[in-house]
């Protein structure tokens, strides 16, 4: 039979992982001649083979992909006859249509963490020790394809051993953009927060230093981390009153998984989370006895975020230190986390010594936050790991298209042909240094993909930033279009798109805080959507937020709103926490506030119901950080308690109050507290009852592990956000999904 001349395009997660000398070896084993190359469509293979054995080349491609890598297609088409002698790798092509998945960051794999040990290998305690298999990609890119002149590894020329292992396609490290060694490679350098270099420092200097109860600044992949002793009370308590985070819970990183289950209560799918290659933060229940100061991680809570170390840096530290740090973001609040010795400096006042390096951090990317519920992963934070995150649309975009996404929780996203790339967690955009973070994360995607938008989608609040940020992109130029896109309706287009599902769905959109078609702020919602559009079927009827954007932060402004509501001025009598908790003059002003509703947006925000359910029972009246009430009630919720709350429904209206009033004359703290739990799942499934629909649940109220267990108790089919976070992490992927009615118009 005769051989013909066959171009393959391998596109997905294919740069970065192996993929050129494992086709290398396969065409080798089929004695194939042609050759492989990195494009800005993925990978390229053209061969000269007979035609039944393209289809065998192919089957063999798909079966034994290297294990970090994804395949989203594979063309295959004859070309012209081409003559090879024999099969090579070749040097990567640029190309404008850069579709290609940029790799994320991973942990350190098996093979190099042997080695790091080794005392016969020459990268033996090489903090920045990697191979193809493992290691940074995303955070050091700064286009595509993925090849070290193209990363912030280009700053560092090999050595001889390095370069042979880099251009041998038969060696593990062949075309490892970040290899180096202690001759060539990143070099560590230790500052003490006055910027003072000490020299000739060692991994038994910083565990030193740790030990005395110092707060060190440790560069890690995406950017920094803060870190201390997880049992040295003192030193976390210095951590806490330099950073002002009086009572939001740390993040714990210890040595391996016997460590972890020595603290938490760890089951199967939390522990294949932990261990797995993109070494999340995983929340788990923490054990009592345990050596870790718990009270002054995870204060009143017991849950704990637990991470495995990611990198060889943070082996080396946690096996010479062998015991759990404190390990949070380096940044101030509301700012992004740091991500250069620039940023980092500006916190000298909460670190004692800084660990740095000279490896640029290109792209910040946070630690990715999971949970497990009921067997079934949830993701609360997309970064590290997991991103930039591809997701096939269910159409093909006409336009290409730039999505902003909401305000807080921040991601971006650029849409383009049948498939949208989201950003990794960006943050919350209150502060001027988060919004030019903001704005760094869409300069790197659009630079990376090179990809410039003819549309830009975004939310319907005017005072969002990233609104203010659509409005700037428009005036500056006259071709691009806009579309805005409704909060709770992207929220659930963006499930409805992780799932491909194209029927209409019943979604239940329950979150803080978004603006409605009406003008007012939506937040208990219950949408039947389609992609086409949307129909609110029923809503958590209006209250008053006293204070506006002050009410958010404090619990007690919506719970007297409620009694406002039930009680009037009478209220202010009532022997409550919560009225306890302002002096007269304040209850009497806010009272006018509320009759007259001055600065008293109208809200039906399930998130604020947390909020006033947490004032009422005098858990929480002001609040240290985002969702603080509802992870306090978690803690009160028992299972012995099945009591369920009145309430009624008219007119597309759930009105609570008949709750409200049961809860404040409930003496019991837990009853109060697991009826509203045990009433919110009530409202769900009688609503539900009467859709034959897909069941669709999002919102940053669906991140409460308690509420999501009751609900799929109930619904077990109920569909919750996996991939994407229920919070706006998964906005702008929605943004990017609403415009499929808008590319069927333009047909």
């Amino acid at each position: 039979m005769e051989h013909n001349t066959y171009k393959l395009v391998i596109k997905g997660t294919v740069q970065g992982v192996g993929f050129r000398p494992f086709i290398f070896k396969l065409a080798k084993d089929f004695n194939l001649s042609g050759y492989v190359l990195n494009s800005g469509s993925g990978v390229e293979v053209v061969i000269n083979c007979k035609k039944d054995c393209i289809d065998i080349f192919t089957e063999k491609i798909e079966q034994n992909k290297p294990p970090l890598s994804k395949i989203d297609s594979i063309s295959v088409n004859q070309i012209d006859k081409q003559n090879f002698t024999n099969f090579t790798i070749k040097n990567s092509t640029n190309k404008s249509d850069l579709v290609a998945n940029i790799p994320p960051d991973i942990s350190i794999c098996k093979e190099c963490e042997a080695e790091l040990f080794d005392p016969n290998n020459r990268r033996y305690l090489y903090p920045f020790i990697t191979c193809t298999n493992c290691g940074v990609r995303y955070s050091i890119i700064y286009n595509l394809p993925y090849d070290r002149k193209n990363t912030s590894m280009k700053f560092f020329k090999m050595c001889k051993a390095c370069k042979e292992e880099f251009t041998n396609p038969l060696n593990r490290r062949y075309h490892a953009q970040p290899i180096g060694c202690f001759e060539c490679g990143p070099k560590l350098e230790l500052y003490d927060n006055l910027g003072k270099i000490l020299l000739n420092s060692t991994i038994k200097d910083i565990v030193e230093l740790i030990l005395q109860g110092n707060i060190l600044a440790i560069k890690g992949v995406g950017g920094y981390h803060l870190i201390c002793d997880a049992t040295n009370k003192e030193a976390i308590d210095r951590l806490r009153e330099r950073k002002r985070r009086p009572s939001k819970p740390f993040a714990v990183m210890v040595k391996d998984i016997t460590t972890a289950k020595n603290i938490a209560h760890i089951n199967k799918k939390e522990e294949e989370l932990l261990s797995s290659k993109e070494r999340p933060i995983v929340i788990c229940k923490l054990k009592d006895n345990t050596l870790l100061a718990k009270q002054n991680i995870s204060p009143n809570i017991s849950k704990i975020g637990l991470f495995l170390p990611y990198t060889p840096l943070h082996i080396l530290i946690l096996n010479e230190l062998n015991r759990p740090i404190v390990a949070t973001s380096a940044n101030l609040s509301d700012e992004p986390i740091a991500t250069n010795f620039k940023t980092i400096s500006k916190l000298s006042s909460i670190y004692d010594y800084l660990l740095d390096h000279n490896r640029e951090i290109v792209n910040g990317c946070d630690d990715s936050v999971l949970m497990v519920v009921k067997d079934r992963v949830m993701t609360i934070r997309r970064a590290r790991g997991y991103t930039p995150c591809e997701i096939e649309l269910p159409f093909n975009l006409n336009t290409p298209t730039l999505a902003l996404g909401a305000n807080q929780k921040s991601t971006i996203a650029i849409g383009f042909a049948n498939k949208a790339i989201l950003s990794p967690h960006i943050g919350d955009l209150n502060s001027i240094s988060s919004i030019e973070y903001y704005k760094k994360n869409i300069d790197n995607l659009t630079r990376i993909y090179n990809f410039k938008p003819k549309l830009v989608a975004f939310d319907l609040h005017p005072n969002y930033e990233s609104t203010h940020y659509a409005k700037t992109l428009l005036a500056k130029s006259n071709s691009l279009k806009s579309k805005r896109v409704q909060h709770h309706f992207a929220h659930i287009l963006g499930v409805m798109a992780e799932y491909k599902i194209d029927s209409k769905v019943l979604g239940v959109a329950f979150d803080g805080t978004g603006l409605g078609d009406d003008g007012k702020l939506w937040g208990g919602e219950f949408l039947e959507c389609s992609y086409s559009g949307y129909k609110r079927v029923a809503h958590f009827k209006y209250f008053k937020l006293l204070g506006g954007e002050r009410a958010i932060k404090e619990p007690r402004r919506v719970a007297l709103s409620l009694l406002f509501e039930i009680y009037g001025k009478e209220a202010i009598g009532l022997d409550n926490s919560c009225v306890k908790s302002f002096t007269k003059k304040e209850l009497n002003n806010l009272y006018k506030m509320w009759k007259k509703g001055l600065n008293a947006p109208l809200s039906s925000s399930v998130g604020r119901l947390f909020d006033a359910v947490a004032s009422i029972v005098n858990i929480c009246q002001i609040m240290s950080f985002e969702g603080e009430s509802g992870m306090l009630l978690e803690e009160l919720y028992s299972k012995e308690i099945n009591k369920i709350y009145p309430y009624t429904i008219k007119n597309r209206e759930i009105d609570i109050l008949p709750m409200v009033k049961e809860i404040i004359k409930e003496p019991k703290k837990e009853v109060a507290v697991t009826a509203f739990f045990n009433t919110l799942v009530d409202i769900i499934a009688t609503i539900y009852k009467d859709y034959n629909l897909p069941l669709i649940l999002s919102g940053g109220v669906f991140q409460n592990k308690v509420l999501v267990e009751l609900i799929l108790n109930k619904l077990p089919n109920a569909i919750l956000p996996k991939n994407l976070p229920p919070n706006d992490g998964g906005i702008a992927l929605g943004e990017i999904v609403s415009l499929y009615q808008l590319q069927r118009d333009l047909l």
